[in-house]
């Protein structure tokens, strides 16, 4: 008895299962009932494993932007002063960030690199510290926007890692800092961005909006201003 229909079956199953998440149950019958499952696009698909997590991400992508459009535009509003680049920008980029992720602060360049060669982008940093030890960083981060003075905090957190010393490299009144640091209005805000990045499905720092498309991870300069041109597309 021959053993291969069990694992062809199988596998045509699966290949199904993959095209009823990423263009739903039709598409999956037409695509399983035409032929196609049998032929060239199947053996291309099955020789082509690779694809598999870029079709996934692609769906993942998708249903965020599903559930953003859902969500109304509080998730691009910025706590006062909390925004790198142009406070009154029309090409807008929402950043979650961590000051204790090294992806952060690897895509700290990429992110400096996309505000010096658009002066219309408006950067909105949501502060969202999921590492030990963040909280601190991310309530004076929100404490320096409320002195208009966040972009000097958040780089001389990012470069020192110590925050009473990027505290007072970046000017801060610390008497006011401290106090604005325990409000009940940076709580709500650190609180809200848990809530927005759990809406969203994000699972870690960074994660970015660009228009209307979430999607999470250091991707790189050349996603983030593919996104963004997609943006200006849009507009």
């Amino acid at each position: 008895m021959s053993a291969d229909p069990a694992p062809s079956s199988l596998r045509n199953t699966l290949l199904t299962a993959l095209m009823a998440l990423v263009f739903g149950f039709l598409g999956a019958a037409a695509w399983s009932y035409s032929g196609l499952a049998d032929n060239r696009t199947r053996a291309f698909l099955l020789g082509n494993p690779d694809l598999l997590p870029q079709m996934a991400q692609a769906y993942e992508e998708q249903e965020a932007g599903k559930r953003l459009a859902q969500m109304g535009g509080a998730v691009f509003e910025p706590f006062p002063g909390v925004v790198l680049g142009n406070p009154n920008g029309k090409t807008v980029l929402v950043e979650f960030t961590d000051y204790n992720c090294p992806y952060c602060e690897a895509s700290l360049k990429d992110v400096n690199r996309l505000i010096a060669e658009d002066p219309d982008l408006k950067v909105v940093i949501r502060e969202w510290p999921i590492f030990e030890g963040s909280d601190v960083a991310s309530r004076m981060a929100l404490a320096a926007g409320l002195q208009g003075k966040y972009r000097a905090f958040h780089d001389a957190m990012f470069a020192t890692g110590d925050v009473e010393a990027a505290a007072r490299k970046a000017g801060l009144d610390m008497e006011r800092a401290q106090r604005d640091a325990a409000s009940e209005a940076v709580s709500t805000e650190i609180a809200r961005n848990l809530d927005h990045a759990r809406a969203l499905g994000f699972t870690g720092t960074p994660a970015w909006i660009a228009g209307k498309t979430p999607f999470g991870g250091a991707v790189g300069y050349e996603r983030l201003k593919a996104a963004l041109a997609k943006t200006g597309e849009a507009g």
